[in-house]
Parts: C-alpha cells; structure tokens; sequence
C-alpha cells in the first residue's frame, strides 16, 4: 500500500468508539504506515484488531503512556474527552473536557512542539480547540475543530428532502458555533444547480418546513443518541480522518472546519468560518449571507464568547490580555 506520508499520527482516545473507527478509517485510507494509538485505557484491543484485520504493512504502537504517545508526533487527532450523553448538550461538558483539553495543549508543547497539525473533536469542540490551542503554544492554523458534522447533516437532510444524491447539494454549510446556537446558511446552496432560496417558500418547499430543517439540523447530534442509544462516533471519526488527510497532503477538506479568528468582529474565539484546509493548515474568511443568516452568526459568537468568558471566571484560561504571554501566535 502507497502512504500519504510515513511521519507519526497519534490517534488520543483511540480505545474509546470515535478512537477505533478513526484509527481504522486512517488505516483504510492508507495515511501513514506510523500510528500510534494513546488512550489512559489500553488501546491494545484496538491495535490487536487492526493487525487482525490485516493491516501489515504500519507500525501500530498502543500506549497509556503520554511521553511515548506524543513524542515524535507530527499529527494528532484528539476524541479523548468524556461522551456526550441522552439529555446533555454539547456545553454540559465545558468544564472537565476544557481541563482535559488544557492538559492535551500542555502535553504538545512539551513532547511534540513541532506537529504539524492537530485535530480537536471532543465537544464542545470550539472551546476544547480553543483551550489546546492557547496552550500547545501552536499557531491558529495548526488547530483546528470538528465542525463539518452540522454541514454534512444539512446537506444530508437537503438530500433526503428532495431526493437526490448528497453530491447535488451543493454549499450546504453552517458556521460559528458547533452546538444548538450554530448559523445554518441556506443562501449557499443550489439543489441539482437550482438555488435552494428559488425553492423555499414554495409548494414544494414551504418557509415552515425549512424553519423546521433548521432546527433539525442543529439538535442531529441529540437525534443521534435517540435512534441509536449512544452519540455519534462513525461520522465525526470519519470528517476527523479526512481532515487529518488534507493537512497531510490528501484533497483539500470539503466542509468548513472550526479554526481560531480574529478580525474586528470576531476576536480570541475559535469557531467555524468559510475554511481552506489542506498542507499549508486552516485558512478563513467570514463568510457572507443574508442579513437573518449574518446575524444568526454573530449570536452564535456572542454564545461562544460567554462560554469562554466562563472559562476565566473557573481558572482554565486567564485573562485575554494574557494569552499572548502564553502562546506568543494569539
């Protein structure tokens, strides 16, 4: 099998659900013949089943220990915070995931200052990104967050709603926050080359239907955990894979990615904006819609900005006038 490239990929939290099926979809894809599998519970049954599963040609390491985990990593993706479960939302889990981020950003800066790039999928995603950023010491470019779930969702919905392939919905994305209070643009989309605002409020698509969709889109994680019994793991594993592929000289990702911003506007926030990610890391600019879809998105950063206030007030980031003495990039 030809790799992507033969540097180190740490895979945190590999023994959990979202863990396995990230390291089996990275070993699908052929990324890297070197990955190492990290989690304070043995991996060990996962990297068993993977040799299993005739993967023959990598080097699969599984540890419990932090130092030979990330020592030489040159990518990391990170699901090691706890679940989500029935009846939570994804802010429920701000502060002990945002203490686990803390330590993951301090474990970078200490054994693998020179990764490449990391991924952050343990929820809520903008602040846990946030938090390792601050303290890996990395640049903004370098981490990023699982943010294409809630396009993918839209997308997917829009696909079912007018039966035709995924691929026919074209520009289906949301930004800002990835939680109940995320912008869903719809001014974007052309379903089969027709413009999804030519087909709202029509017959066929009515202004309530579409109003509902919004809805449905950003509670599709709650959903998740009701049909299945437990969150999502095969989509964000999935999205996670193929952003860790773009960053290593894979096709550019395909769904905007969280990704830390600061203009006049939007400032020492990470949140999902109108991304490029490939080899040269994550690139943005704010994007534009309707004057309902733009302002939807400033409340989303107005939410995003309490939860990180929130975390100055429980002593996981300092002040923002500090950051800069932390990780001299922000």
């Amino acid at each position: 099998m030809a790799f992507l490239t033969n540097e180190k990929l740490t895979i945190v939290g590999a023994a959990g659900m979202i863990g396995s099926n990230m390291v089996q979809t990275a070993l699908s894809m052929g990324l890297t013949n070197n990955i190492c599998l990290y989690d304070v519970f043995s991996p060990e049954g996962v990297a068993e089943e993977m040799r299993q599963s005739g993967f023959d040609s990598v080097n699969i390491v599984a540890t419990t220990d932090v130092k030979e985990a990330f020592t030489d990593a040159k990518y990391i993706i990170s699901s090691g915070g706890a679940p989500r479960k029935a009846g939570m939302t994804r802010e429920d889990l701000l502060k002990g995931n945002c203490e686990i981020a803390e330590g993951l950003g301090k474990d970078i800066k200490k054994y693998c200052p020179d990764v490449k790039h990391v991924v952050i999928i343990f929820n809520p995603a903008d602040l846990t990104g946030l938090v390792t950023l601050l303290y890996s010491g990395l640049k903004p470019s370098q981490v990023t967050t699982l943010a294409a779930l809630d396009s993918t969702r839209l997308q997917s919905a829009l696909a079912k709603k007018f039966n035709v392939m995924q691929t026919e919905v074209k520009g289906a994305a949301t930004y800002g926050g990835h939680g109940e209070q995320m912008a869903v643009y719809g001014s974007h989309v052309t379903i089969s080359g027709k413009p999804l605002t030519e087909i709202i409020g029509t017959p066929e698509f009515t202004n309530e239907e579409w109003e509902q969709m919004k809805k449905d889109v950003t509670k599709g994680g709650a959903k998740i955990i009701e049909l299945r019994g437990r969150s999502s793991f095969q989509s964000p594993a999935y999205l996670s894979v193929e952003m860790i592929r773009s960053v290593m000289g894979g096709e550019p990702f395909r769904f905007p990615v969280g990704t830390y911003v600061s203009t006049d506007k939007y400032d020492h926030i990470m949140m999902a904006m109108k991304t490029t990610l490939d080899k040269t890391g994550a690139h943005y600019e704010v994007p534009q819609g309707t004057d309902e879809e733009n302002a939807k998105l400033d409340a989303s950063y107005e939410h995003l900005c309490k939860m990180r206030d929130e975390l100055v007030t429980l002593n996981i980031v300092p002040a923002i006038s500090e950051w800069s003495s932390i990780n001299p990039n922000l």
